[in-house]
């Protein structure tokens, strides 16, 4: 049967502390955020390599309090950016990963794998990355380096709307990533796109504002969506989850937990059913989570 799990982009953030994580944690927490949702996509792993001992403790910790919890990963940006891509555009020709990378992500991730804990590699390219001839070639050649694991491909840019393009990822295994983002220049619209046994959707928010221009990296990630913006992604969703086996759903609208309370919204839509929430996130975000959370569990303060 087909299964579909939500969760969010990361669980490490400080500014989640008092909201989605109460106070007398001290510090985020992956057994506590485990008792709400089913999966995590591992961010860290993008900025630096996931040790083996590290990959081990994140196992046993979900282990103890959610046995059928499943991480998703982000390949490193040694693979997928260009180091400098602040102020350089993202190409096969400027992507450079070094000598040891491929095996210092491996390592980590090989880790979960064994452990029936990884249920996708996910490969996310910037907007600047676009449908060249180049840059199929280093894509297909990087799948080919990851493919002992579930990957998923996000790409930003509308060139690679093609469905040349999607088939060809297809009919190298890949699953295709369908993202929320802002709609500025060339960005890639919302999709509902299944190629293979994953399914993938991220949503990153709508700040249109500070999306390229921001003060603090996080600020771009400021957006709370509203109920109708969801329940469209929920019918998109419910398509992607009928053609894949397994489907997972990332909010990505990390800034001061507001991707946990997207996050439950879409659960609660998906399922019908309302949904268990910390009550510290409840206090927080009173309003966007009523309706959502089990009446039993739900209140204002």
């Amino acid at each position: 049967m087909p299964h579909t799990y939500i969760g969010t982009a990361g669980w490490q953030y400080k500014d989640w502390n008092g909201k989605f994580y109460p106070p007398k944690l001290k510090q985020p927490n992956l057994q506590f955020y485990a008792q709400f949702f089913d999966t995590v996509e591992i961010n860290s792993s993008f900025y630096g390599h996931v040790k083996p001992k590290i990959a081990e403790g994140w196992c046993k910790l979900v282990e103890e309090v959610n046995p059928k919890f499943v991480f998703t990963a982000k390949l490193n940006r040694a693979f997928t950016h260009s180091p400098i891509a602040v102020i350089e555009s993202t190409s096969a020709a400027s992507i450079k990963p070094g000598n040891n990378d491929e095996a210092d992500a491996k390592a980590g991730l090989d880790v979960l794998a064994a452990q029936r804990r990884l249920g996708a590699l996910l490969m996310q390219f910037p907007i600047s990355f676009k449908n060249t001839e180049e840059n199929r070639e280093y894509l297909s050649s990087l799948a080919g380096r990851f493919n002992e694991y579930p990957l998923v491909v996000e790409v930003r840019h509308s060139t690679w709307d093609d469905p040349t393009v999607l088939s060809s990822f297809s009919q190298m295994g890949i699953g295709f990533c369908n993202i929320d983002q802002p709609l500025l220049g060339k960005a890639l619209a919302p999709s509902q796109i299944a190629l293979g046994r994953v399914g993938y959707v991220r949503l990153h928010g709508r700040n249109y504002q500070q999306w390229f221009e921001h003060e603090r990296p996080h600020d771009r990630y400021n957006y709370l969506y509203s109920p109708d913006e969801l329940e469209k992604w929920a019918r998109r969703i419910e398509h992607v989850s009928g053609q894949a086996e397994t489907t997972f759903v990332i909010s990505n609208n990390h800034f001061e937990s507001k991707a946990a309370v997207s996050s439950l919204q879409l659960k609660s839509m998906l399922t019908g059913n309302g949904v268990t929430a910390p009550e510290s996130l409840q206090v927080a975000y009173p309003e966007a989570l009523k309706g959502f959370v089990q009446s039993e569990d739900f209140q204002l303060k």
